[in-house]
C-alpha cells in the first residue's frame, strides 16, 4: 500500500475494482459524451448507453442478459452467445432512441479478443450502433453462436456423460439440449430482431 505524504488515498469506485478515472477522463474530454458500456459479472452480462452530464450520468438504455429469459433463451446468461445478445438487445433499443454512435467503456476488464466484453459489442454493431473496435478483437461467427460450446459438449457426452450432466445439467433442465444451442442462437437472434422490426421495441 503507498505511503509517505503525498500518498492520495483512491477513490472508493477504483479502490473497489469498478472504475477506471483516467480512462474515464479520458473519454470525457474526447467530447464524445455518449459511452457503450459493458459489463459482465458471474452470472450475467450488462450492457448500457450512457450520456456523460454535469449533475450526473444519464442512462438511456440498460440491459441485463436476463431480459433475453422474455424472447425465450434457454442458454445461460453468462457465456458467449448471450453476451452478443445482450449488446444486440441494448442496440436496438439505442436505436429506437435515435442513439447510433457510442464509444466503448468495458471498465477494468482486460481487452481480450474474442472475449464476452467484445461479444456484446459485436453485437450493439450489428443492431446498427457504431462502436469504435477493431475487427481483429471481435469474436468470430462460430464463438458468437455458441458453435464451440456444440462441440465441446457433444465430445463431453461421448468421453464423460457424468461431467457433461454436471456441467449442462442446468441448461438441459430449461429444454436445451447444449448440442443445439447453435441453432437455438439464431432463432432467438431471429425473434429479437424481429420484435424490433414489428415496432415493439
Amino acid at each position: 500500500m503507498g505511503r509517505g505524504p503525498r500518498y492520495k488515498v483512491p477513490r472508493r469506485r477504483r479502490r473497489e475494482g469498478r472504475t477506471n478515472y483516467y480512462r474515464r477522463y479520458r473519454m470525457l474530454i474526447s467530447g464524445k459524451k455518449i459511452r457503450a458500456v459493458v459489463r459482465k459479472t458471474s452470472n450475467q452480462i450488462i450492457a448500457q448507453i450512457i450520456e456523460f452530464a454535469p449533475h450526473g450520468d444519464l442512462t438511456h438504455v440498460g440491459v441485463s442478459s436476463k431480459a433475453l429469459r422474455k424472447f425465450g433463451w434457454k442458454g445461460d446468461l453468462n457465456n458467449t452467445p448471450a453476451a452478443y445478445l445482450t449488446g444486440l438487445l441494448a442496440g436496438l433499443k439505442a436505436k429506437g432512441k435515435g442513439i447510433t454512435y457510442a464509444i466503448p467503456d468495458i471498465g477494468l476488464h482486460e481487452p481480450t479478443k474474442g472475449c464476452r466484453i467484445f461479444a456484446a459489442i459485436k453485437g450493439l454493431r450489428d443492431a446498427g450502433v457504431e462502436v469504435p473496435a477493431s475487427e481483429e478483437v471481435l469474436p468470430g461467427e462460430d464463438r458468437v453462436t455458441g458453435k464451440h460450446i456444440a462441440e465441446y459438449a457433444k465430445k463431453l457426452k461421448e468421453e464423460n456423460p457424468e461431467e457433461y450432466r454436471r456441467r449442462f445439467g442446468k441448461m438441459i433442465e430449461r429444454g436445451l439440449e447444449p448440442e443445439s444451442l447453435p441453432e437455438h442462437f439464431l432463432h432467438i437472434r431471429d425473434t429479437i430482431i424481429g420484435y424490433f422490426k414489428g415496432g415493439e421495441g
